[in-house]
């Protein structure tokens, strides 16, 4: 047996583990509240299509005491498999569970799929994150391969909009260790996280003036860095360089 199916297999134990973990805890933590009225109408101006948060909610909830160890994979797989939305499951995370307990649940499914793409990016090599991530953005931010510095890694993770599931990808192909890796990129997720999960708590506790906030801030945050991208790109180009070259 090779070193690499060696490592693939141990990592799967580990992982396996760990999700019998999660659906232990979830049968005996809290649970989702009940569903409330035409709550896709309320739903309706966030940032996935109201049919499908209302299909996620409704599916979450007839889980029963297994719904929140579902939530949590969903959450992981958002990370490993990019195409899945992360807004939909975030704000549907705090409408169905609340705003500390949707936190703490995406929190740990946002953490757990960083960890599997870094290791499978890790173990597996370049050949493999190319059918994840395009060509262009590896070139890119190829210099985040050659010597990864944890602070600008964390600014990264920090700017709202910034593909951080890419990031994952790119960052298992550098040096970095994985206990580095996962304190930046879960403290790093931790503003963006919340900040999702409190407007899917407004929106169920018909706090739209909460919900408008929180909504507008980060869009305005996001246009302003739309507007300025080059400028930030080249400056924490050159600060990475500055500080590791």
């Amino acid at each position: 047996m090779s070193d690499q199916h060696r490592q693939l297999l141990i990592r799967g134990a580990i992982l396996t583990v760990l999700v019998i973990l999660i659906f232990i805890l979830s049968k005996y933590g809290p649970q989702p509240f009940p569903v409330l009225g035409p709550w896709w109408e309320e739903l309706e101006d966030l940032h996935a299509s109201p049919v499908r948060q209302a299909r996620f909610v409704s599916f979450l909830t007839s889980l029963g005491p297994y719904s929140s160890a579902v939530f949590v994979l969903v959450q992981a797989l958002q990370v490993i498999i990019s195409p899945i939305p992360g807004e939909l499951t975030g704000v549907v995370g705090g409408y169905v569970y609340g705003p500390a307990f949707g936190f703490v649940l995406s929190t740990v499914g946002l953490t757990l799929g960083s960890w599997v793409a870094f290791e499978l990016s890790s173990i597996l090599g370049r050949p493999f994150v190319e059918r994840f991530v395009r060509q262009e953005i590896l070139d890119k931010f190829h210099f985040l391969t050659t010597n990864a510095g944890a602070a600008i890694c964390f600014l990264l993770f920090l700017i709202p909009g910034f593909p951080k599931d890419v990031l994952c990808y790119i960052l298992g192909l550098s040096w970095m260790r994985l206990g580095t890796f996962l304190i930046v990129s879960t403290i790093g997720r931790l503003p963006g996280t919340y900040l999702v999960t409190v407007q899917g708590a407004s929106v169920r506790n018909q706090d739209y003036v909460t919900t408008v906030v929180l909504t507008v801030l980060p869009a305005v945050f996001l246009f302003a860095a739309y507007l300025y991208r080059v400028r930030l790109f080249r400056w924490i180009k050159e600060r990475h360089h500055r500080l590791h070259g």
